[in-house]
């Protein structure tokens, strides 16, 4: 039996991170050394998601595998990408080989990804790579995944759209130039249950937010002129 190569997973905490990571373990071929998450350093929240550092640790306890924080402060591409060298380094000295995303269809990302990856000598892995998103919202539903929107873009969507259990009526509800994962940036998401997870990561809703869009370079800018801010869903950890 060959020996499995070690790869470090980019965890956003959503849906799609979710998924990959379950496709990922179900081939067996990647030992997932440790989870890797971007966080604000001043709001101590996961980058463009909003969701607490607390209910992370939580989501990383439940899946059983390590954590790694990077805190960001600027958001600016050069920043994200000095700190993330500095994970990549320590972690490829370990032996590690390969990172995983979840990023499905934006090519320009990919290749940012791919880019910085080659800088340091470790190749990516995308498992959801060009899957048809409307196969894989479904998929992720039959699986018994649970998740909640925890930001929504306001070009497309709206207050009510966030806080909400991502199901099949929330899918077929959404406008015709909404993509079903939301992978244009449309709405993120909080994944709290399903075949990954020991037990369920329990949170109570918080109030919602809405924050103005600032104008900044970042690894996650949306490029679409109609957005003007995002809605936030302040997920609250319980004891």
């Amino acid at each position: 039996m060959s020996k499995k190569e070690k790869a470090i997973f980019c965890w956003s905490g959503g849906k799609d991170s979710a998924l990959a990571l379950y496709k990922v373990r179900l081939e067996q071929k990647y030992e997932v050394v440790v989870l890797l998450t971007t966080l604000n350093e001043t709001f101590k929240r996961i980058s463009m998601h909003g969701v607490r550092e607390a209910l992370l640790e939580e989501q990383a306890a439940s899946i059983g595998l390590p954590l790694v924080k990077m805190f960001v402060k600027e958001g600016t591409n050069t920043e994200y990408e000095k700190e993330m060298e500095t994970v990549l380094l320590k972690y490829k000295a370990m032996g590690v080989t390969t990172v995983i995303f979840g990023d499905i269809f934006l090519e320009d990302l990919r290749s940012y990804r791919e880019n910085n990856l080659s800088k340091v000598g470790l190749k990516a892995l995308f498992p959801l790579w060009k899957k048809n998103t409307s196969e894989l919202i479904k998929e992720f539903l039959f699986l018994n995944f649970k998740t909640i929107t925890c930001c929504v873009n306001d070009s497309l969507l709206k207050e009510q759209h966030v806080g909400v259990e991502i199901d099949t009526g929330f899918i077929n509800a959404l406008p015709s130039d909404v993509d079903p994962c939301g992978e244009n940036g449309e709405y993120h998401t909080f994944c709290y249950d399903g075949p990954l997870f020991k037990q369920p990561v329990m949170f109570s809703f918080g109030e919602k937010v809405y924050r103005p869009l600032e104008i900044k370079k970042s690894d996650e800018e949306i490029s679409n002129s109609l957005t003007k801010g995002f809605w936030f869903c302040d997920l609250v950890e319980t004891n």
